[in-house]
């Protein structure tokens, strides 16, 4: 590994962004950040451009507040800015953090430039997988996950045979209502959804975490990432959140991935790779007892996790039109317009109003977003 690695950080302001951040501390001598991205939080974006020394900074939506740019700092606003970092040209890795499809645009103009990325938006592989896998093998960029789970089979594959996979197993805490009564899932408020007793998150994956539309996310994400088939995919219930992926090979024997629940570990891992230096947080303590408990999900339970295996089956643009689909309806839901429960029907019924045709064209699926999102806002004004 080079002495620095130039790092240019899309998400910077987010619960994943500050994980980076804390690992660029640790390791300062080795990272280096040179761009800066965030949609509208100018003011934490400007103090991490003055703490870091950050020559370039993107901010997504203008503000209408007055702010002071620190000397030394170059900031862009617009939505085209996110691109512009993406693919600059004395950048070594670039990690993409930002939330929902936006990541798409800058993940692809990323790969085109042959640059390592970093991907902690699994929305982008959802919405354009088959565009930039093949961009990343002709642009020879190397794609890293830092999920957690995504990253833990990462882990578990890296020096195996090729071709010697049976199936990957994702781990999911259950999220905060994994021993509610189903009866009473009717009756979860916004503030009880974003409790989740493992992880602190944004409030747009906190609540995918509860209804599992993340795993279902995620599992579309890794048919691309490892070029897996539905069928070699699974989920478990792992409610400690230790164990984050388990790789079965052919022969029987199974590889897991353990840390204790914290973005920092998966997110160095994916920085620094291949190297291994010492990390941002403790490792687990094996003096004490660990609960390694697993259990099959209920698709009663997350209607949302047997919708997204359906459209992982189904293929084409299914994986986009539920992307977009739950993005309006978490939305609708944390803003008191629909319940809990109806996060699940609004997917359901924008996909089953919807068409499935492939399309590797930027313009097309972009667009196709959009239908999709004004579909759902439709089904929601008609539930409201």
């Amino acid at each position: 590994m080079k002495k620095t690695k130039n790092l240019v950080l899309l998400g910077a302001t987010g619960s994943i962004g500050e994980s980076t951040l804390r690992v660029i501390r640790k390791h300062s001598d080795k990272i280096k950040l040179i761009g800066i991205s965030a949609n509208q939080n100018v003011q934490k974006l400007l103090k991490i451009a003055k703490e870091f020394k950050v020559p370039h900074a993107s901010l997504v939506q203008a503000p209408n507040e007055d702010f002071s740019v620190p000397v030394g700092t170059e900031l862009e606003t617009g939505e085209k800015s996110l691109e512009n970092l993406a693919c600059m040209q004395n950048a070594d890795i670039v990690v993409v953090a930002v939330v929902g499809s936006s990541g798409l645009l800058p993940t692809i103009a990323a790969v085109n430039s042959g640059k390592d990325v970093v991907l902690a938006n699994k929305e982008s592989l959802v919405v354009g997988g088959n565009l930039i896998t093949k961009a990343a093998q002709k642009n020879h960029s190397r794609i890293i996950p830092a999920d957690s789970e995504h990253n833990a089979i990462f882990q578990c594959l890296h020096g195996q045979p090729e071709r010697s996979v049976d199936s990957v197993i994702l781990t999911a805490s259950g999220g905060p209502f994994r021993n509610l009564p189903e009866d009473q899932l009717i009756n979860v408020t916004v503030e009880q959804a974003l409790k989740h007793p493992n992880w602190s998150m944004g409030k747009k994956i906190t609540v995918d975490s509860a209804t599992m539309a993340n795993k279902g996310l995620e599992l579309i994400e890794a048919k691309w990432l490892f070029d897996l088939s539905p069928n070699q995919l699974e989920v478990v219930i792992h409610p400690p959140s230790i164990v984050h992926g388990i790789v079965r090979f052919l022969d029987g024997c199974c590889l897991a991935q353990m840390t204790p629940p914290s973005m920092t570990f998966a997110m160095q891992n994916a920085i620094l790779y291949p190297d291994r230096v010492e990390g941002v947080e403790p490792s687990l303590d094996f003096s004490q007892p660990l609960d390694l408990s697993f259990s099959p999900p209920s698709f009663e339970r997350y209607p949302c996790l047997k919708i997204a295996r359906d459209v992982l089956k189904q293929g084409g643009t299914a994986p986009l039109i539920f992307n977009a689909s739950n993005e309006v309806a978490v939305d609708a839901f944390l803003r008191n317009r629909i319940g809990f429960l109806d996060i699940s029907r609004i997917i359901e019924e924008t996909l089953n109003d919807s068409d499935y045709n492939s399309s590797d064209s930027v313009a097309e699926l972009l667009s196709l977003d959009l239908e999709s999102r004004l579909l759902s806002e439709n089904h929601i004004k008609r539930l409201s």
